[in-house]
């Protein structure tokens, strides 16, 4: 590369320093916060008596709590609800999450992360929970929030107290359809139902939207979307006859114990996570349009596929998909089913056609990724794999 394209890299390469360092910043500032916060809960609680109201309706320790909550929400200009919800994270923080709060001090993990992790620690069993939280922490660093969700969820199904089966069947009876009145006459429709007939819906819709793409549709991917589900909902087709016959296909990994009715292990449906295991021995006892594949119950090892080559087979093809499950890039959400494999490591730079350097990028998000290909922000992240698969990924290359 020349000095006249290092040198404003270079130069931009600071800026994003600078940022970074700003953002560390941020999270150092919202954990200071936090400590604040739940010191003043505790001074608050300790000195409850002294504002105690002879012959109130509320207790002294009510009337503080009431107290602080206004106190709070009126020095940070918060709704009342915003306050309530701060003073339990800061409390989380403070007693349960300590190496979470460590890592938002050093600026490891944003806030955002750092709620992320109190969000779906809250039922963890106290036994679990440190484990849970070190399991997390370990690529929180190199996620965005919304990956990290996806990834304390899946762990979250694993130990928590009550079985996903027992939670699925009482979730599942408030299953409904709501609609919502919007801005500019239009409206939102949902839909609340088992996360394995939502998926299906969803990926039906986006199969018949994409078989309308062409160099004559003006029309977006997500406006094709909608017009095919209101026009299945209205006709039954879309007007060109769009949806007949059109049936998703998705990916249920079944671990052989669950299947063969020895464990209660939860089934992983491809784009949403853990099913009960009950769901995942219907859909994978032979329901049409499904794809069957037996995972080993500890290691969560694929075991019809796992070879490397040069050409990429087609089994470990559907490998990496279901490891991937999303466009690898940061923040993108993009389905790997829409995306390609790229080397992470380019192929004219010595780098194999192996898992470990293989991921799926959507178009948009390669063009960005062989933009980038030397950025050590970006390359780290293109190898973070799903918390249930990274067990399984040295194993296949074993």
């Amino acid at each position: 590369m020349t000095a006249a394209f290092i040198a404003p890299q270079e130069a931009l390469g600071i800026r994003f320093d600078a940022i970074a360092a700003a953002e560390r910043e941020i999270a150092a500032a919202c954990a200071r916060r936090a400590a604040l916060v739940d010191e003043a809960r505790r001074f608050s609680e300790a000195t409850a008596a002294s504002r105690a109201v002879p012959g109130g309706r509320w207790s002294a320790a009510m009337v503080a709590q009431r107290e602080f909550v206004s106190e709070l929400a009126v020095t940070l200009r918060f709704p009342q609800r915003t306050a309530e919800n701060l003073i339990a994270e800061s409390r989380a923080l403070a007693d349960e999450l300590p190496a979470t709060r460590a890592a938002l001090q050093s600026g490891e993990i944003s806030y955002r992360h750092a709620q992320v992790l109190i969000g779906q620690a809250w039922t963890v069993p106290p036994a679990g929970k440190a484990a849970f939280e070190a399991a997390l922490l370990r690529t929180a660093g190199h996620l965005t929030a919304s990956k990290l969700k996806y990834k304390a969820r899946v762990l979250r199904e694993r130990l928590h107290p009550e079985t996903i089966l027992a939670r699925h069947t009482v979730s599942v009876l408030d299953r409904t359809v709501m609609i919502e009145a919007e801005a500019d006459g239009m409206a939102s429709l949902w839909l609340y139902d088992s996360a394995e007939r939502v998926q299906a819906a969803y990926l039906r819709v986006t199969v018949a939207a994409l078989s309308l793409q062409g160099a004559d549709e003006t029309r977006t991917l997500s406006q094709l979307r909608a017009d095919v589900l209101t026009d299945l909902l209205l006709d039954g087709v879309t007007p060109a006859g769009v949806g007949a016959g059109i049936r998703a296909t998705v990916n249920v990994t079944v671990p052989v114990l669950t299947l063969m009715g020895r464990s209660e292990e939860p089934g992983h449906l491809e784009g949403y996570g853990p099913i009960d295991p009950d769901t995942a021995r219907r859909l994978a006892g032979g329901a049409a349009g499904f794809t069957r594949l037996l995972t080993h119950p500890e290691t969560g090892v694929v075991l019809s596929v796992g070879r490397n080559r040069y050409k990429v087979p087609k089994p470990l093809r559907r490998w990496l998909r279901l490891r991937d499950e999303t466009c690898r890039f940061p923040g993108c959400n993009k389905p790997a089913a829409h995306s390609d494999l790229d080397h992470s490591l380019d192929w004219q730079f010595d780098g194999i056609s192996a898992h470990d350097n293989l991921a799926h990028l959507c178009p948009l998000c390669r063009y960005r990724h062989n933009l980038h290909y030397s950025d050590v922000r970006i390359m780290p992240m293109l190898r973070v794999g799903p918390l249930w698969l990274l067990a399984s990924e040295w194993m296949l290359s074993a």
